[in-house]
């Protein structure tokens, strides 16, 4: 059919019919976009309920001493990669060691005057036996990030906690 031929008042009584037969369509698919939100919200509360129970898990973990903080882990071991560890800050929040956008996670370590970064367990341990401490001069702690994010702080290495992945 070409359409070119067509009178105006005919294109006009076509389209009217074509949105007459799409009127059924677009309700179904109106009704089946409410189904699916209503499936899709409810997947999203159960994975908030989740990550709210594991998080609230973890807490209860780390207050019970389950895990060490980081200090411990430092004192305690003499080798090992700190990527064989996930890091979370007492509130139940996940973080990684060092900079925000480093390769790889370090710790910061200090023997009053100078600083030096361990980015192994085994080189965290040779300091800390040394006597260095966590931390720069005169801001001890363990410098932490959020993971994708620049957001960095410096927190006390009692707050920070790790569990083998």
């Amino acid at each position: 059919m070409a359409v070119d031929k067509l009178a105006e008042v005919e294109i006009e009584r076509m389209l009217a019919e074509i949105r007459e037969r799409m009127r059924p369509l677009e309700r179904q698919l109106n009704e089946l976009r409410g189904e699916r939100d209503l499936l899709l919200t409810e997947l999203r509360r159960r994975e908030r309920k989740s990550h709210m129970e594991s998080r609230a898990s973890l807490k209860a973990t780390m207050r019970e001493g389950g895990l060490p903080t980081v200090a411990e882990l430092v004192a305690g071991s003499d080798g090992g990669s700190l990527d064989d560890f996930t890091f979370n800050l007492k509130t139940g929040g996940e973080v990684r060691l060092g900079f925000p956008g480093a390769r790889a996670q370090s710790l910061g370590f200090t023997d009053g005057k100078q600083v030096a970064q361990a980015r192994d367990l085994a080189e965290a341990a040779r300091l800390y036996a040394a006597g260095w401490e966590l931390g720069s001069p005169g801001r001890p702690g363990v410098r932490v990030h959020f993971p994708g994010t620049r957001q960095e702080k410096l927190v006390e290495a009692s707050d920070v906690f790790a569990r083998p992945r």
